[in-house]
């Protein structure tokens, strides 16, 4: 883990820009502005970039995809700029958090994978970059986004640790358990043989 030598008002003030810059909801945002509908009502109801394709608007997708992704960068490269390491750690958890659990939609977000990849990326591009060819390769081999994001977050804390990013090891464990946490359903039904492929219009 880091050296925390960053004072806790310090820590404390990145955490919450963190989790504000992490709540900011591009997908929902970007189905409103497209006139897509809201996304709470389709599929799955979630979110994130897997869902706004559920509409079939794979511009929306993209960009959500893209944007949920840079608000996890930016928030870990603005703490590393003004604070240090120490609070780009406490920025990226904190970022996950509030793509997860936004305050403005009751603590019902999405379940994180783009701002994952982004946090890691802007973290330790060379992990970063590991994971997203884990998250490709799970996701294409099984035409599964779920299957994607287990298999780039299962692989992200190895890929810390070998890469030489191993003061982010408790992070990597802690994004993991996120990850995981958020697609509980979504195990079920793999392990069921009912999770939607990628690009289906219903869950």
């Amino acid at each position: 883990m880091p050296i925390f030598d960053s004072s806790l008002n310090v820590l404390a003030l990145w955490a919450v820009i963190g989790y504000l810059i992490g709540s900011i909801a591009f997908g929902l945002l970007l189905a409103r502005d497209m006139n897509l509908g809201d996304l709470r009502s389709i599929g799955s109801g979630n979110i994130g970039a897997t869902n706004v394709l559920r509409t079939g608007n794979k511009t929306a997708a993209a960009l959500t995809l893209l944007l949920d992704g840079a608000k996890g960068a930016v928030a870990v490269l603005l703490a590393r700029g003004f604070a240090g390491e120490d609070a780009a750690q406490i920025a990226a958890l904190a970022a996950m958090l509030g793509h997860c659990y936004p305050v403005w939609l009751k603590f019902k977000g999405g379940k994180g994978v783009a701002t994952f990849l982004g946090v890691l990326l802007a973290l330790a591009w060379p992990a970063g970059l590991a994971c997203c060819l884990a998250w490709l390769i799970g996701a294409f081999a099984t035409r599964i986004s779920s299957m994607g994001a287990i298999a780039a977050a299962s692989t992200s804390t190895f890929f810390l640790v070998v890469l030489g990013y191993g003061n982010a090891f408790f992070l990597g464990i802690f994004l993991t358990l996120i990850i995981f946490w958020r697609h509980r359903e979504n195990i079920k039904r793999i392990k069921a043989g009912t999770e939607p492929k990628i690009g289906a219009k219903k869950a």
